[in-house]
């Protein structure tokens, strides 16, 4: 044990830069058909809000082997979001085969090529027309040939479920397989091909079941924490009771008198290894560990006027008009403050990681949004080239953007695996799961709007701390408006924060649009004007009007002022280049605060649409987790310590709270496709809390709207 104390923390997460050699590729995945292409200057945002570009050299990979199977190489993993399909469908779409016929190999370092991670609801909309891309390249080689090999021209074959075939003669044909057999081809055409019309599609579009619903219904789908490896060892890690504490003494002697148990106490890292998980468990009881921990005022209750006070300048995101015209054109001015308080990712699968290491290379397995940035930290903390790790991601068991951050649990896996020689497991129990998430950061919108004597909204004057400015967008039509961002919900660099946090679900757009969509509600009250008609009267973006009209037609909306006694609340907004419209119908009870909600109507408009029951499944995964920001979670502590540790206190939403749900994909097939992981997430807080106001004329201006808040609200 060192003489100096030692502080148990996150190491710092580098920024990934490196590529997959390609020779290297070849040599790993042997014979069959290759297509290389590039996306060029495709432009993407990162998890900061930065824009950034692919490298040059990232390449999206198709082989094809000599029974025709077609394996697809994605650096984007599948954590029950359902990209795995509709990504087989738009390759399978374009290469001309069966869905059947495709395999997906997601999230392998060491196979796939590199990708910044899966977040941002970007895999389908970004990779997606990259993959296109290449399937058309491939078939359009294929079809060369073919055309060598059957001594026929080009515009005289077809393809057919992997199969090419002379239109004038079915019986002269040739297989994919056939064509890749025995062969390794690299070759580029001199122009792009074209991509199938969607006139033309057969499996883009279509409702197909998920790849990996059979193994998953069947327990048959292995996780992270279904790895097992000889002499495979199960670890646990001395924590510190809170976040910035300081080891000041430990004793392991206790511990290290059990039979079978390893003890590690090197670089900071203390840990007891056995190859009994429950042995070890016992052997961690057996560490004495003596913390110091800093004192803070800061708490659940004094966040949001810290957050105010440590706030950094702003970055302004939208400029129109002058905020002084503004206020002279106002009839009536509105000024309100709403919070966001801290909110945990609490997946079913908690951060799991499985690692080798042995002849100065390792090989993990985990559970990661972001498998390459996890090989650029496990390399760095290992001291090893990039290239000696392989990260290699199974399905994960939700991630909801926690498990695009640190990959903590990687790290300590890959450390322990090398300082004792053999495989070590580390799974985080649900107590180490909270305490090390990188929480949705607690955050305060301010916002001073008005309206004219005519009922148009006249001033927005709109200010964001530490939620970032996702989803604020202004589509409403305002002659006077500024959104200003105070900070970000990303990495913490003025410390604003007493512990780590990080994206969440639609980062910061939860609360984007639950401030916007309240104070909107709050104007369209004074104006005695119904909700939707306020709306309706106040935005001529086309596709907003069609979520909002397509929503209001499934509910059978009528109109009405609000409050109206009836308990409808709605709201609107854009995230990853979706549009969305909820309705929201509640009941709450006024004595005991508590709120039902009854039924939730969600409209859609997210371009073309792949897959539309895997669109609508992510809809209502994303009102059946908007329940809980909503209604129930919140992440209390004091200082540094985590007072909610498991979910006898974090309040995850239930079976017996979920609404009527219904879903409505806006047809729009002029638009490529969009975003649909997070979208129907964004809405859910403002909706509800307009259908309160509607049902009480109470107004809510805190997430979660807990039952103590309605009663409050009710006083």
């Amino acid at each position: 044990m060192r003489d100096k104390k030692q502080t148990l923390l996150e190491p710092e997460i580098p920024a990934p830069r490196l590529a997959l050699d390609r020779r290297e590729f070849m040599k790993l995945i042997g014979g069959g058909i290759f297509i290389f292409f590039s996306t060029g200057d495709l432009q993407l945002l990162n998890a900061q809000g930065q824009r950034r570009e692919y490298p040059t050299d990232f390449n999206a990979y198709l082989r094809i082997d000599e029974s025709g199977r077609v394996t697809v190489f994605s650096g984007k993993i599948e954590m029950g979001q359902g990209v795995m399909t509709s990504l087989a469908q738009m390759a399978a779409e374009e290469l001309g085969v069966s869905l059947e016929s495709i395999e997906m190999v997601m999230g392998d370092t060491q196979l796939c090529p590199w990708d910044m991670g899966t977040f941002g609801s970007m895999s389908t909309r970004f990779f997606g027309p990259v993959l296109r891309g290449a399937a058309a390249e491939a078939k359009a080689v294929l079809l060369e040939l073919a055309s060598e090999q059957l001594k026929a021209p080009k515009e005289a074959l077809h393809v057919d479920n992997g199969v090419v075939f002379l239109a004038s003669d079915k019986d002269t044909r040739v297989t994919f397989g056939q064509l890749a057999k025995g062969k390794k081809i690299e070759r580029r055409l001199t122009g792009k091909p074209p991509l199938r019309s969607i006139s033309q599609f057969t499996l883009s579009g279509k409702s197909v079941r998920r790849l990996d619903a059979l193994a998953k219904v069947t327990g048959e789908a292995k996780f992270a924490g279904d790895m097992r490896m000889p002499g495979m060892l199960y670890a646990r890690i001395v924590r510190p009771p809170a976040h910035g504490a300081t080891l000041k003494s430990v004793d392991t002697s206790a511990a290290e008198k059990i039979p079978g148990v390893t003890v590690i106490n090197q670089d900071g890292l203390i840990a007891v290894l056995h190859a009994d998980l429950e042995e070890a468990a016992r052997a961690l009881v057996a560490v004495k560990a003596d913390f110091e921990i800093s004192v803070s005022t800061v708490d659940t209750d004094t966040i949001f006027d810290h957050l105010l006070q440590v706030a950094p300048p702003p970055q302004e995101r939208e400029r129109k008009g002058e905020l002084a015209e503004g206020e002279k054109a106002s009839a009536a001015l509105f000024e309100h403050r709403y919070e966001n308080g801290y909110g945990a990712h609490a997946p079913m699968e908690t951060h799991t990681a499985l690692a080798s290491v042995e002849g100065g290379k390792a090989t993990v397995w985990t559970s990661t949004q972001t498998p390459f940035p996890n090989q650029q930290q496990i390399a760095q903390a290992l001291g090893f080239p990039l290239e000696n790790v392989r990260v290699i991601t199974p399905y994960v068991g939700g991630g909801f953007g926690g498990k695009s951050s640190a990959g903590l649990q990687a790290v300590e896996a890959a450390r322990l695996s090398k300082f004792s020689g053999k495989p070590v497991q580390v799974t985080w129990t649900r107590a180490e799961e909270f305490f090390y998430d990188t929480f949705r950061p607690a955050a305060v919108v301010k916002i001073k709007s008005g309206v004219d004597s005519a009922g148009r909204i006249s001033l927005w004057d709109y200010h964001v701390y530490f939620a970032g400015a996702r989803s604020s967008e202004q589509f409403y039509d305002v002659p006077h408006n500024l959104i200003r961002a105070y900070g970000q919900w990303g990495r913490d660099t003025t410390r604003a924060h007493p512990f780590a946090t990080g994206p969440w679900r639609a980062p910061g757009a939860n609360i984007n649009v639950f401030a916007r969509e309240s104070q909107i509600d709050i104007m369209a009250a004074k104006a005695k004007t119904d909700p939707l008609e306020f709306r309706l009267n106040n935005t001529s973006d086309k596709r907003m009007r069609s979520v909002l009209e397509a929503a209001a037609e499934k509910f059978g909306w009528k109109k009405a002022a609000i409050p109206s006694g009836r308990g409808f609340g709605i709201a609107c907004g854009i995230d990853a280049g979706t549009y969305i419209a909820l309705i929201a119908e509640v009941k709450v009870d006024k004595t005991a605060g508590s709120i039902q909600v009854k039924r939730i109507v969600c409209a859609q408009d997210m371009g073309q649409v792949i897959n539309p029951d895997g669109a609508k499944m992510q809809m209502e995964g994303c009102i059946t987790m908007g329940l809980g920001y909503a209604l129930s979670e919140i992440v209390r502590f004091k200082g540094g310590e985590v007072m909610d540790r498991n979910f006898n206190t974090y309040e995850l939403p239930r079976f017996s709270w979920l609404p009527e749900i219904e879903c409505v994909l806006v047809k729009n097939d002029e638009l490529t496709p969009q975003g649909g992981g997070e979208p129907a997430i964004i809405g859910v807080g403002a909706a509800i809390a307009n259908a309160i106001f509607d049902a009480t004329g109470a107004r809510l201006f805190q997430m979660p709207m807990t039952p103590e808040q309605v009663k409050k609200a009710l006083m």
